[in-house]
């Protein structure tokens, strides 16, 4: 093992072995949570031996990529996240039986071995995880077809909600719950609840394309996509550890027990994965990876009833795309890579630049107005001024390139290690809102709530 990812392996287990050592002393949690450790294990080590061996593979198929940060500029294997996330599929796909296996008596009869008087069958849960699997499954496909034949944002941007129909239409016929819980400054005037109606579907549809494009987005240095998403994927887990734990809800229970099915599956395969891309990458994870992610997180996000919740850990992608908006949206001219430069002398990432001056694109009244606001804020390094002291040139509006213009020029693992940091301070913040300063907006006991975030089911 390279010993300069010892640190990173010890960071990114921890937290969770010992959330899942606490649950297990305390809570005595159900047999397939252990089962699900046990798929994950493997996913993991699977993951980490597989992917080295697929690296010429990919290279000679022409999924390759350069890595322009690097003095010696090395050709890498791209979309890599695909076979991680076709290993997390299998992985999920031998899980299945396991959720059920208490109603089966050897004999393929649907009986459960407790009680055979007990209800049916749960069709409804076994169709939730089919639902989420299949929306995953189309993700990572439509993934991969960007990353092979790099579709134009203009189309992919709904690839997100083409893969999420099989989910909401389990949504629909299962749930159907399209009330919110509304702020307690509201309610006086629209009541403590309010139907959104097929407003509800278009919120879970934007939240589908906010997950997957929010990470890749926020992209372009080695670690950064499988990080970040490695770092929200554990305070999904922890979150749910959290509620298993001596909790009397027993719908409350279940939905964090389908999002735990999923996450810890998840943790294994990006762990690996990140493992691989960590600086100096050996391989690269393409857009399949951050599709992948997006789906699975807003899967569990919103079958799992926590979608407020899960928005709260994307807090550094929701500012990266508020700050990129100038420039995704053309207020400000876009260039199509917006990833940190690379001081060659310094051996260092640099804030890369764009010039407003020249013929392509000049900007308009709103754009400049944009410029000085962030400007203002100390949001912009300004590199250049024209003569009518209105900004000519500065740095690409990303998380990464506010990082390097703040702190200055850094080695590629430093910024990577910096963004990751802030997304762990993010995820801290996140629980202290969401289990100390809710009651202030939502009225409820501080702790765990036994609503759920649209108020439906926990």
């Amino acid at each position: 093992m390279d010993h300069k990812r010892h640190p990173l392996l010890l960071i990114g287990t921890l937290p969770v072995v010992a959330g899942a050592a606490a649950v297990a002393a305390s809570s005595s949690p159900p047999d397939t949570v252990y089962y699900s450790v046990a798929f994950s294990t493997i996913a993991a080590l699977t993951t980490w031996k597989t992917l080295p061996r697929l690296t010429k593979t990919f290279i000679n198929a022409r999924l390759s990529g350069v890595d322009i940060l690097k003095k010696k500029r090395p050709v890498l294997a791209e979309a890599m996240g695909f076979p991680a996330a076709i290993i997390y599929l299998i992985t999920m796909f031998c899980f299945i039986p396991f959720p059920f296996i208490g109603w089966f008596d050897g004999e393929a009869r649907l009986v459960h071995d407790e009680d055979p008087v007990i209800g049916t069958f749960p069709y409804h849960k076994l169709g939730e995880i089919l639902s989420a699997i299949l929306a995953i499954q189309s993700m990572i496909l439509l993934g991969f077809a960007d990353d092979v034949i790099d579709v134009r944002w203009r189309y992919k941007i709904w690839f997100p909600a083409v893969a999420s129909v099989p989910l909401l239409i389990f949504y629909y016929t299962n749930f159907g719950v399209t009330h919110v819980v509304l702020p307690i400054q509201l309610r006086p005037y629209f009541g403590d609840l309010v139907d959104l109606g097929i407003l509800y579907y278009v919120y879970m549809v934007m939240l589908v394309i906010f997950c997957t494009h929010t990470i890749n987005i926020l992209a372009g240095i080695n670690g950064i996509e499988a990080g970040q998403a490695l770092v929200i994927a554990v305070s999904i887990a922890f979150n749910d550890l959290l509620f298993l734990y001596n909790n009397p809800n027993k719908a409350s229970v279940e939905a964090h027990l389908f999002s735990l099915y999923f996450m810890l599956p998840f943790i294994g395969v990006t762990f690996a994965l990140l493992w691989h891309n960590w600086f100096p990458a050996r391989l690269f994870v393409g857009d399949t990876f951050c599709y992948f992610a997006g789906m699975t997180f807003a899967v569990v996000g919103i079958l799992g009833h926590f979608s407020k919740t899960l928005i709260l850990f994307f807090m550094p992608q929701i500012f990266n795309f508020l700050y990129s908006c100038p420039q995704l949206f053309r207020l400000v001219e876009c260039p199509r890579h917006r990833m940190p430069r690379l001081n060659a002398d310094l051996k260092k990432l640099e804030c890369s630049t764009v010039a407003l001056d020249g013929d392509k694109r000049p900007v308009q009244k709103l754009g400049r107005c944009v410029l000085w606001i962030l400007n203002s804020l100390g949001l912009l390094k300004v590199v250049r001024w024209d003569e009518h002291g209105r900004v000519a040139e500065c740095n690409n509006l990303t998380l990464i390139n506010l990082v390097l213009a703040r702190f200055g020029p850094m080695s590629e693992r430093t910024t990577t290690v910096v963004v990751l940091t802030i997304q762990a301070f993010s995820s801290a913040l996140a629980f202290f809102i969401r289990y100390q300063q809710s009651f202030h907006v939502f009225n409820l006991a501080v702790g765990r709530s036994n609503q759920g975030d649209n108020g439906d089911m926990h």
